[in-house]
């Protein structure tokens, strides 16, 4: 039986909070892929919720736009109870899932325009904004083509775009870059930072640190259905020691004075990888990347190559867990899910 809790205030969400999740829990059988998961989305801000494949993610997303109900806990968007007031939360919300759901029969601009008319726009803002968005994911060319004959990276930026189109309040994007290329996943993050500075709310689930880091203010980490982790970026990247320092000597047999002459200097604590000729060094900043690199050619070391390492997703897992991610089995197909 879901549990009903008295909302916050008369529209379900405390002030300053666009999001509101209290004690959400979603069963799959004797499976539990959500299990009491808390989090908040400060209006204006974009929230990231990293984890690995099956952690969770998708659920939670799902019961969030009104697709699935959870079995316990609850929710509000915008000041709407997800199980209470589904239709109005509808209508504040984007959503873009993990594949493209377009109507393949339809062009790109029929596609974007028949949706922003489905969201009340005026016929002329509606071809205008799809115009916009059409020129902002490179899809302009092909915007009089049937999506059905668009290549897989194209219908995903279409997707995107439609999700976007009607300037939602509260915005999900489920892992919205996965297969994209860098430079269309640039495209969404500019897209996506130029809402938010409008003031819309956007929910991240993504795993890829990379791209948390790029967008979100905030982040919570779940792992098998439960919240493990959650705070500022930095606070994250400090539990891995933020970026690495990765340097490639020109004769491997120095890497241990190497790493001595950094500790015994004071700048930093080294790790010698005999397996890859690197010695991993800790960074916090541009600051002590230079005073290692000179330090290390002062003393006459010669150096073949460096490069910085951005910590991965499942190294913030090992910090925070002290195992690293595991992917779950993924939860049913949404087809067997009733609508709410």
């Amino acid at each position: 039986m879901t549990r009903i809790e008295t909302a916050p205030n008369d529209r379900g969400t405390t002030s300053g909070n666009a999001v509101e999740v209290h004690g959400i829990v979603k069963h799959y059988g004797a499976t539990k892929a959500l299990d009491g998961v808390d989090l908040t989305v400060r209006e204006g801000t974009v929230l990231g919720v990293l984890g690995p494949n099956g952690a969770g993610k998708t659920t939670l997303v799902r019961i969030l736009s009104t697709l699935v109900k959870p079995d316990a806990g609850t929710a509000y968007v915008g000041g709407y109870d997800v199980l209470r007031q589904p239709r109005q939360l509808r209508r504040t919300i984007g959503l873009t899932g993990q594949y493209a759901s377009v109507d393949e029969l339809l062009s790109g601009y029929e596609n974007l325009y028949l949706i922003g008319r489905l969201l009340d726009l005026p016929r002329r803002e509606a071809k205008a904004r799809s115009v916009e968005l059409l020129e902002r994911f490179s899809l302009t060319e092909a915007a009089g083509r049937i999506a059905k004959t668009y290549s897989g990276g194209m219908r995903r930026r279409l997707d995107l775009a439609a999700s976007m189109i009607g300037r939602p309040r509260v915005l999900y994007l489920d892992e919205p870059t996965t297969g994209l290329d860098p430079r269309t996943r640039n495209e969404v993050w500019d897209e996506v930072q130029r809402m938010v500075a409008e003031g819309t709310t956007v929910l991240l689930t993504t795993q890829y640190m990379e791209e948390a880091e790029q967008l979100a203010n905030e982040l919570t980490v779940i792992d098998r259905g439960k919240v493990i982790a959650n705070g500022p970026v930095a606070d994250l990247k400090a539990k891995v020691g933020g970026q690495t320092l990765q340097v490639r000597p020109t004769h491997p047999a120095e890497l241990p004075e190497m790493a001595r002459c950094l500790h015994e200097s004071g700048i930093a604590t080294a790790t010698v990888s005999t397996d890859t000729g690197l010695l991993a060094v800790p960074i916090t900043g541009e600051e002590q990347l230079t005073a290692v690199i000179g330090v290390l050619g002062t003393r006459g070391f010669g150096i073949a190559g460096i490069d910085t390492k951005v910590p991965s997703l499942d190294e913030v897992f090992l910090a925070i867990t002290g195992k690293p991610a595991t992917a779950a089995a993924p939860a049913p197909s949404l087809a067997k899910e009733p609508v709410a």
